[in-house]
């Protein structure tokens, strides 16, 4: 198995955890204030982290690592938590999992202008296609506009594709666990004091349904999903492992079908189809990796 294709595997085992994040995101700002979610999340992967770093003798950060580590903590855990949360007060589960599908192409974006990944122009046309789709449905959806939710939706894919690229790279270096461990643990001045205040002013008082959604996109979705994310990008390349990405909407539909009951119809299946074909030409264009 060669490092690419171990890191596309790594990649989708990821993308499986992150594809349900959308639909217990909403389960769980039904009862909870959206922001309270979207860093409390982060306070308690954050803890966790700590616990990680402790146990294993991690080295601390050097300055240049702790840039990066700051650019993808504001990317993956606070941009696209917080309006990822907003939107889910107001759309359901499956409208944001075509939304996300732009993602890959503006992880590939980041890489490219960040890192130096020269994707082909095949692969551009191909992200570009499977980009249009996911507008093209977002304003089928709006009546031909683009609303509020739309909006928080796509800048927290501009902020998950910031602190996607900038952290698969520095995986490089420093592994995906550590990557992710130290951008939460970084975070804890921010997001503990403002989760606190949130959490009394508003109230925590929730139905166990509610907590379910919050454990799960705390442990899994802000924490253990990045440790083999992070590892497939810095072993396959942010462009190409990020392309794994296209499957996360009918993953998530299928969550949000499965989990919320949510009807599953024929044209949002149907965009679905049409982007995970997108990755299947993606994934045979060349792209340049330089060193």
């Amino acid at each position: 198995m060669t490092q690419e294709t171990k890191g596309m595997w790594l990649g989708a085992i990821g993308v499986a955890m992150f594809s349900l994040t959308l639909p217990f995101t909403r389960i769980a700002v039904a009862e909870l204030h959206p922001v309270f979610v979207a860093l409390g999340r982060a306070v308690v992967a954050a803890a966790c982290s700590a616990i990680l770093l402790w146990w294993s003798g991690a080295v601390r950060p050097t300055k240049a690592q702790m840039k990066s580590l700051l650019i993808t903590a504001l990317g993956v855990v606070v941009g696209f938590p917080v309006f990822s949360s907003i939107a889910m007060h107001y759309v359901p589960a499956s409208h944001g999992a075509i939304i996300l599908g732009i993602l890959p192409l503006a992880t590939a974006l980041f890489g490219a202008l960040r890192f130096g990944e020269r994707p082909s122009i095949g692969f551009w046309i191909a992200a570009v296609v499977g980009s249009a789709l996911v507008v093209g449905f977002a304003l089928q959806q709006g009546g031909g506009e683009l609303h509020i939710a739309d909006l928080a939706l796509f800048i927290a894919v501009l902020a998950a594709a910031m602190g996607y690229a900038e952290g698969g790279r520095l995986s490089q270096t420093m592994g995906g666990q550590q990557v992710i461990s130290w951008a939460l643990v970084l975070s804890m001045p921010v997001v503990l004091p403002v989760t606190v205040w949130l959490g009394w002013k508003h109230g925590v008082t929730a139905s166990p349904a509610a907590w379910a959604g919050f454990a799960y996109v705390s442990l899994f979705s802000m924490f253990i999903g990045f440790f083999f994310w992070y590892k497939g990008l810095a072993l396959g390349g942010i462009a190409r492992v990020g392309q794994v990405q296209l499957i996360q909407p009918f993953l998530t539909l299928l969550g949000a079908a499965v989990i919320l009951g949510e009807l599953l119809e024929l044209r949002t299946f149907l965009f679905a189809l049409a982007i995970i074909a997108v990755v299947a030409i993606g994934r045979k264009m060349p792209i340049r990796r330089l060193s």
